[in-house]
């Protein structure tokens, strides 16, 4: 964050309701947090300047997209200096299928959310992407089988 920021109950209504709908307009979220639009504009635009706010997204069903499969992959390195943990997620970033990824405490150094079209899908994703990473060493994988709770960010 930028500038601290106290949150009261308001501005997390406001986060609240902003979480369940980024597109809603502000006389709406105005309305339902019980505030005047002006008093309204000017909280959100303080929650955005403090960075408790730090965008907006449309969220998209990997499903429709044609890759309605999850896997979850534990990556390790060949090697742990910056260089190689610098080019490694770098070139981990440019992969479109890459959903999340994590640099880990434990037994791996990286944990990547991936979506693929089955296993057909995964296995392309493996041979020409994931492999021709720069330092992997080792890997291993599960798919998911159902998500249970999905959430855009943390409630207020």
């Amino acid at each position: 964050m930028n500038n601290p920021l106290k949150l009261d109950e308001i501005d997390r209504r406001i986060l609240r309701e902003l979480r369940r709908d980024g597109r809603i307009s502000n006389a709406k979220l105005a309305e339902r947090v019980g505030l005047s639009a002006t008093p309204c504009w000017n909280r959100v635009k303080a929650l955005e300047d403090a960075g408790v706010i730090s965008g907006y997204a449309a969220l998209l069903n990997q499903k429709a997209l044609g890759l309605p499969d999850t896997v979850l992959i534990e990556v390790t390195l060949d090697r742990h200096d910056d260089e190689m943990f610098n080019r490694f997620g770098e070139a981990l970033a440019q992969l479109p299928e890459v959903l999340e990824a994590h640099l880990l405490t434990g037994e791996y150094d990286y944990l990547i959310k991936v979506a693929v079209a089955g296993t057909e899908g995964y296995e392309e994703f493996l041979r020409h992407k994931l492999y021709k990473l720069p330092g992997l060493r080792h890997s291993h994988s599960t798919f998911v089988l159902r998500t249970l709770k999905r959430e855009p960010s943390v409630e207020p």
